[in-house]
């Protein structure tokens, strides 16, 4: 195993030439088992292919592209010229599997399985690189121990082979909030109470210390009421979009996550966050420790703890650009 601390790199990688002009994105549709998938792929034609999957919130929709200007949740990671570059390669995400209460719970392995078939769907023998981020980090080590000829690099950001138990009792007790809240016809802000506990769970004191203090932030008043804010503003972002059965199932699928290191074979580069409270470094110490093929540790620092992929992204982009860049070139018909 390869290790490597690393606290400060923050170079965000040149453009690398002009846009390819048949770079555009498109989505897709198709039923599996009795629930539908959804997927979009984004980049350059014949290009090779590299999935992205993000955290519980995040969607299919990754990156804009030149056919679709919407901004994406990795906008800016993925795109032209950047960390993954899509004149470069073809991007794929697709939209989380989730399921109602009476249902069989929805696991990592489901959407692992999801992701092969929107492959086949698209008729992708075989990744370049599946690069994932928290809930998606895991999905990609599931994908991994269960599919290892289907890609040739995994990268986990701030993802495990499992919950960690206190980040298990927190989703617990946010799950509960929901319950009540659907209980008594006020699941929108229970939706929301529970995404500004999860925020402080994502961030560190640092962040909150930087962002939401100031001056006179000595006054608990003043500070309580700028914190409670930015909270409340966070949480009721996310409850406009989400339903209570959606939360509930894939956060309980955070908690029920669990693969064996030595069953992945696949070359595996593990990225973690130093002050990241939900993956402490040390289960991604031990992650990297049992891998079952090559592997390769990074650890980074940032007072975005478990957000960095997304709130620090400058950090996290040139590593990510490294790992992809031996084999960009390789056609992947």
């Amino acid at each position: 195993m390869t290790v490597h601390t690393l606290i400060e790199r923050n170079e965000v990688p040149a453009t690398q030439g002009p846009a390819a002009p048949s770079v555009r994105s498109s989505s897709h549709t198709f039923e599996l088992d009795g629930e539908t998938v959804c997927y979009e792929i984004n980049g350059a034609e014949r290009a090779p292919v590299v999935a992205v999957l993000g955290g519980i919130s995040a969607s299919r929709h990754v990156a804009s592209s030149p056919n679709d200007s919407r901004q994406g949740w990795w906008e800016n990671v993925v795109g032209i010229a950047r960390a993954i570059d899509t004149t470069r390669v073809r991007v794929i995400s697709l939209d989380y599997l989730s399921r109602s209460s009476g249902s069989a719970p929805v696991t990592t392995d489901d959407q692992a399985r999801a992701l092969v078939a929107a492959l086949d769907h698209a008729r992708v023998d075989r990744l370049q690189a599946v690069v994932g981020a928290s809930y998606g980090g895991m999905v990609a080590l599931a994908f991994a121990a269960a599919f290892p000829t289907r890609a040739e690099r995994v990268i986990a950001i701030s993802a495990a082979h499992e919950s960690d138990p206190m980040s298990t009792a927190l989703r617990h007790l946010q799950r509960r909030v929901v319950e009540l809240g659907s209980s008594l016809g006020r699941d929108r802000d229970a939706l929301s109470i529970a995404r500004g506990i999860a925020i402080t769970s994502y961030l560190t004191p640092a962040y909150f210390e930087d962002q939401i203090h100031s001056e006179d932030g000595r006054d608990a008043r003043t500070a309580e009421d700028r914190i409670g804010h930015y909270l409340r503003v966070r949480g009721e972002q996310f409850a406009e979009s989400w339903t209570s059965e959606r939360y509930s199932s894939l956060s309980l699928s955070l908690d029920l996550h669990s693969v064996q290191p030595e069953q992945i074979v696949v070359p595996t580069t593990v990225i973690a966050i130093t002050s990241d409270r939900l993956v402490p470094v040390a289960q991604a110490r031990d992650l990297a420790c049992r891998l079952g093929g090559p592997s390769q540790l990074i650890e980074l620092d940032s007072s975005c703890g478990h957000d960095a992929f997304l709130d620090d992204w400058r950090r996290l982009a040139p590593f990510i650009n490294e790992l992809l860049r031996p084999t960009e070139e390789t056609s992947h018909e």
